[in-house]
């Protein structure tokens, strides 16, 4: 699979994705069950919506 997130895209998701899990836990609900998109996108480096839009990030790395 190739990638399509680039590295500040990656970060940006896994802090982002990290912010909601931390939130969802401390508040004691499934809310934190949003973070798992980004989380798992971030460590796969590779995006199914940005595929379908035609949307590269790794360009941006240079």
């Amino acid at each position: 699979m190739k990638t399509n997130i680039g590295s500040y895209d990656i970060g940006l998701r896994f802090v982002g994705g990290c912010i909601i899990a931390l939130w969802g836990v401390s508040a004691e609900n499934l809310w934190g069950l949003i973070a798992l998109p980004p989380i798992l996108t971030a460590v796969c480096g590779y995006c199914p919506l940005y595929a379908i839009l035609h949307i590269d990030t790794t360009a941006c790395d240079h």
